[in-house]
């Protein structure tokens, strides 16, 4: 007599029903792992999804050139603390690198800006005109300054939101006059909202005029502070930093054996950094906690040992009326592999659950995807089989004679 797959999982089901709970504690080992593993890489995911979105909204392709350092008595100070880098820095940088898509000079000030009776201290940021384009930082009203008001220092500015916000309230800034040092600008743009970076500091904070504005009548310097530059892909991050480097080694007569006086921060290369740690970091705790699937196999084995002990004169019955050891093996296999999966099936519910509480009751996120969820399935269904082959196995090699005598 043969016994049918469909067979194989009644009979399953029903060696289950009869002991709910007992069956309910084997299987919470693989739920607790696979609920762990689903939690973990859902929070490793999640962080990494954070520690991109970051990179992106910082930039596209996004490098930053920032001036070099003093040594006063041996004691190097930080960067900035010398004024290397120009606005015709950033010129030549757009036009003698083939790996650079866009620059833009900056220097940043805070200043208290007037509108009215309304005054705000703000950050005012001086800046060329292809900002928004390195910054992926669109206008949400109104436009930006051109090349051409940068080229004539024109009394022009773009305001954030929160700085929008603080001055007009619900007034639309567009077209209206603001002081900053007691000198009339006009507000032809405002920026979309960008949100707090990283360090929790408010972008929308913020009133952007051409570099040239700022150097002239504002800060009355002849340097900036910054350099934001954008290469022409994400794959020629590298290569537009040695072009900048070799560039700016010879604008600025850097012998060989001088060090630069200028240091190039490429995000991009900080996002894979950053996303190799986070990966890394995931599949150590992902690992830690499959260590469950393990302890949960072994209660399966044990479990299914129990009931081939059980099941004894059954199994001498079922060879008696005609079942094979090939029948035998395959039924226990069934109702191991079964067993597991529900604990797998179960596990996926609760730590897509956790995922969502952490997501909800924490600042940190949390993304589920189908990758991990798939793996779990048939991680579970490979733990039911391995450790539940033994089992089977001793089942199938029993004496029918044997097995018919057990009390």
């Amino acid at each position: 007599m043969k016994f049918p797959f469909l067979l194989d999982l009644k009979s399953a089901f029903k060696t289950f029903t009869r002991n709910k709970i007992r069956s309910f504690l084997t299987t919470l080992g693989i739920i607790i792992g696979v609920a762990s593993v689903i939690a973990t890489i859902s929070i490793g995911q999640g962080a990494s999804a954070e520690i991109q979105n970051t990179i992106n909204s910082m930039g596209s392709n996004m490098l930053v050139i920032l001036p070099g350092t003093t040594a006063l008595g041996g004691v190097r100070t930080g960067f900035g603390t010398v004024s290397t880098l120009t606005l015709n820095d950033a010129k030549a940088i757009r036009k003698d690198c083939p790996a650079v898509k866009a620059s833009a000079a900056n220097i940043r000030m805070g200043e208290q800006v007037i509108w009215r009776g309304n005054n705000w201290g703000t950050t005012v940021v001086g800046t060329g005109s292809e900002f928004t384009y390195i910054r992926k930082w669109p206008v949400a009203k109104g436009t930006f300054f051109d090349r051409q008001q940068v080229g004539s220092a024109a009394n022009v500015a773009v305001i954030g939101q929160t700085a929008a916000s603080e001055l007009f309230g619900l007034i639309n800034p567009v077209g209206h006059i603001i002081l900053i040092k007691h000198i009339p600008f006009k507000v032809i743009g405002l920026l979309s909202r960008k949100g707090f970076n990283a360090f929790g500091q408010d972008e929308d904070d913020i009133v952007v005029i051409p570099v040239t504005t700022m150097m002239q009548k504002i800060a009355g310097i002849t340097w900036v502070n910054t350099i934001f530059v954008s290469a022409v892909s994400s794959t020629d991050t590298t290569l537009a930093e040695n072009q900048i480097t070799a560039l700016l080694r010879q604008r600025h007569r850097t012998q060989p054996h001088q060090p630069n006086d200028f240091y190039i921060r490429n995000l991009t290369e900080i996002a894979q950094t950053a996303n190799t740690s986070s990966t890394t970091f995931t599949i150590l705790l992902a690992a830690i906690a499959a260590v469950s699937l393990l302890v949960g196999g072994i209660g399966i084995m044990n479990i299914m040992l129990v009931s081939v002990t059980e099941r004894t004169k059954e199994i001498g019955i079922r060879m008696a009326v005609g079942a094979t050891k090939k029948d035998i093996l395959k039924q226990f296999l069934i109702e191991s592999a079964i067993l597991s999966l529900f604990g797998g099936i179960i596990g996926i519910i609760a730590g897509a659950g956790i995922s969502g509480l952490i997501s909800t009751l924490t600042p940190l996120k949390t993304i589920v995807t189908v990758e991990p969820i798939l793996i779990s399935i048939i991680f579970s269904l490979c733990v039911g089989i391995f450790f539940g082959f033994y089992p089977a196995y001793k089942a199938s090699q029993m004496n029918p004679v044997e097995a018919l005598r057990y009390e």
